[in-house]
């Protein structure tokens, strides 16, 4: 109701007038959380605006979004999301804002990994499927501003090559890691992609809903980290680590650290990028398993 209301006051106000990108003919385009805005700014380069719907440290699955939220997403030429399912609390903005709304995972539902009875939407935690992410965005871009297609697609390509950098680097470190012990433990369940293109065996607390994890669960898990010696277990910047460091504590294994899956960091943390983000995950998931540093 309060979304609609925004909506409403809105659209009777208008814009706000003092638009620099629309004042200057630059097309605005909204992501509808930081990383992926990161990977548009990435391909639209100086040609096109982009701004992010949820901001950098915010949970997308449970975020509430703003009047100031609403306005944006209103005043947009073209709106980019996830897509299977992640922006669920962000259906009623969406539907209702006057600018087109591209999934940018088109594709992707064929590579999906369910779990609990829902597609995981994290794919672009894999480096490999990210690639997927960048041919659909510069198609979205070039039908926005055909003018500047040339420099999405090379931006593009710029870009997947650093994609398979990011993805060759943690397939050296892990070549050091036995394979039982090939085990990504995290609390959210976010790494799927990643675990599944690295082949890693993935393990989560609970589902990408965010439900904290069950007695039946924590022992499952404890029991796996037990088993398989899997030396270190992870959770999300997002997610309340307490239940991942008592998983250790039980298991004797060691926390290894915090990962980044939902969100960037500001500009003054570990993860102000997305090829920060994979980089630093990749470190910690390396150092954590026992694995060579990326090069």
């Amino acid at each position: 109701m309060i979304v609609t209301l925004a909506l409403f006051l809105v659209g009777c106000s208008g814009s706000s007038g003092d638009d620099s990108s629309a004042a200057s003919g630059t097309p605005t385009v909204v992501a509808s959380f930081s990383v992926l805005a990161d990977i548009v700014a990435n391909v639209a380069g100086s040609a096109v605006t982009v701004e992010s719907l949820v901001p950098a440290g915010s949970d997308v699955h449970s975020y509430e979004p703003t009047p100031g939220d609403v306005r944006r997403a209103n005043d947009a030429d073209l709106i980019l999301t996830n897509g299977l399912g992640l922006e669920a609390g962000l259906s009623d903005l969406l539907s209702q804002s006057a600018a087109p709304v591209v999934e940018v995972t088109a594709g992707v539902s064929d590579l999906g990994i369910v779990e609990n009875g829902a597609v995981n939407p994290h794919a672009w935690m894999s480096p490999t499927v990210a690639w997927i992410y960048v041919d659909n965005i510069v198609t979205a871009l070039s039908n926005l501003d055909p003018e500047d297609a040339a420099t999405f697609r090379t931006n593009g390509e710029a870009y997947k090559q650093q994609l398979y950098d990011a993805q060759n680097a943690l397939i050296v470190g892990l070549a050091g890691v036995p394979v039982a012990q090939r085990v990504l433990v995290t609390c959210e369940g976010s790494l799927s992609y990643l675990a599944r293109d690295n082949a890693m065996e993935a393990r989560a607390l609970w589902s990408n809903t965010g439900v904290e994890p069950t007695p039946g669960v924590m022992t499952e898990t404890i029991d796996i980290v037990r088993q398989r010696a899997v030396p270190a277990v992870f959770c999300e910047s997002t997610i309340n680590d307490g239940p991942m460091r008592r998983v250790a504590a039980e298991s004797g294994a060691a926390f290894g650290g915090i990962l980044y899956a939902d969100s960037l960091s500001g500009p003054d943390g570990p993860v102000p990028t997305y090829l920060d983000l994979l980089a630093h995950n990749a470190d910690v998931i390396l150092a954590g398993l026992g694995g060579a540093a990326a090069p």
